[in-house]
């Protein structure tokens, strides 16, 4: 009972490393609030990368290039909204924060939606609305930090590791469902005619920026009634303090190795697939094979994190970077196939990097906690995302300007330089920073 009473009804003595000023029940209570918005938050920014290799098929005429460009916007917005919601939760607070984002939530899904009604909107207008996708990428910046002030350093790995886990999770639920969703009307949406496909048929294509609104409300409203603001405050001046510790800069370069080629991959890894082995009799649909490599890195991110808080991040984050390595050079076999007998070793070869990258960013989010107090570890979580957020644009550029081959050449020689870093700065017996 004294360690229920001793906290202050207003939590302003909130310290989740004192037992007795600590609300485990709050806690985790916000952990899955804020998780449940952070899914449809994913959701939302890879929402442009399930509909754009559809638009030409029902009336659209966009080049190669501008499909890329569409789908690599939501990563350059995501990332730049993500520069801005790192300096949010000390000032805005976690209630505020979660159920603002998934207010805004609901504009590019309705935008989506009437834009895939008429393939006459202008391009312009359709890059336009991937920048307001980017809302769903940037939420993470806020979102992640915000949650690291409610729980002990003890169990930072396993409170971050499920939350960008299952987070994360969202990339690969709405590659999952739209190919489900757009073959019907939903129901209450008679009045919302289907696509024509210009080989004969119909397509509901609508339906993917409609079919999460009901469960966004949902989210708006557990915000709205659950969630509360602990005593982390700090204005825009004080949190620059961090950008003075080289080790910002070190786990920004390790964090956009692991989930910049988690985002980046996932979102061109259709259209990849599609330019890869498309031209080829009895090629492989890319959309039912894009959602598998996000699931995949999901899983292992929010797996981790028991084991992050046992042995520590930085081993992981090493055993990451190698295996990313490794499996990166692998892939690189595959890339100019001549039939499709070799997409099964292409596709394995790009999920084990979503795996190993799912390991590093569970092992990154152990790291940073360690390394930083409470309120700079938050500013540092919120920094390292944002950048790491660009992959879905870098990789999308990158794809339009280079083949395939001289990009996973130039990501392979990353992979490696990060993994020594992480060695030399942090894995190696004696390592100067804790982990």
């Amino acid at each position: 009972m004294a360690a229920t009473t001793a906290l202050a009804p207003d939590l302003a003595n909130w310290n989740p490393e004192d037992e007795s000023t600590w609300d485990k029940k709050l806690a985790w209570r916000t952990l899955w609030i804020t998780t449940y918005n952070l899914t449809l938050a994913f959701c939302v920014w890879y929402l442009v990368s399930a509909i754009a290799p559809r638009l030409n098929v029902i009336g659209y005429d966009l080049s190669k290039e501008q499909l890329y460009w569409l789908v690599a916007i939501p990563g350059l917005a995501g990332g730049l909204f993500r520069m801005a919601y790192t300096f949010l939760p000390p000032m805005l607070g976690t209630r505020t924060l979660v159920g603002g984002t998934a207010t805004l939530m609901l504009l590019p899904m309705a935008g989506w939606t009437m834009a895939v009604r008429d393939p006459s909107t202008p391009y312009a207008m359709l890059l336009l609305l991937a920048v307001a996708a980017g809302i769903g990428g940037g939420a993470f910046a806020g979102f992640m930090p915000s949650t690291s002030y409610f729980f002990p350093k003890r169990m930072a790995g396993t409170a971050l590791g499920l939350q960008a886990g299952l987070g994360n999770f969202g990339v690969s639920l709405i590659q999952f469902l739209v190919p489900w969703v757009i073959g019907f009307g939903l129901l209450g949406t008679a009045a919302l005619t289907p696509q024509q496909k210009a080989e004969g048929g119909q397509m509901w294509l609508h339906n993917a920026g409609l079919v999460l609104v009901p469960w966004v409300l949902l989210g708006i409203g557990l915000a709205a009634l659950y969630l509360k603001r602990v005593p982390v405050t700090a204005n825009i001046r004080e949190q620059l303090d961090i950008f003075r510790d080289k080790h910002t800069w070190f786990m920004t370069a390790i964090y956009v190795m692991t989930f910049g080629a988690f985002s980046g991959f996932a979102a061109q890894l259709g259209l990849l697939t599609l330019n890869l082995f498309g031209g080829f009799e009895h090629a492989p649909d890319p959309l039912k094979f894009a959602f598998l490599g996000p699931l995949l890195g999901s899983i292992t991110r929010a797996a981790w994190g028991p084991l992050c808080d046992r042995f520590g991040g930085a081993v992981w984050t090493l055993v990451s970077g190698i295996g990313m390595t490794v499996s990166t050079v692998f892939t690189l076999f595959f890339l100019r196939p001549t039939d499709t007998a070799s997409f099964g070793w292409f596709l394995a070869g790009m999920l084990l990097i979503f795996t190993f990258a799912g390991i590093g960013n569970a092992g990154t989010f152990k790291q940073m906690p360690m390394i930083f107090d409470r309120r700079r570890a938050g500013g540092v979580i919120g920094f390292t995302s944002a950048c790491a957020a660009f992959g879905p644009f870098l990789v999308g550029m990158a794809l339009s300007a280079w083949s395939p081959t001289a990009f996973f050449v130039g990501c392979a020689v990353y992979f490696a330089a990060c993994t020594v870093l992480t060695w030399v700065q942090y894995a190696r017996p004696g390592a100067p920073r804790p982990s």
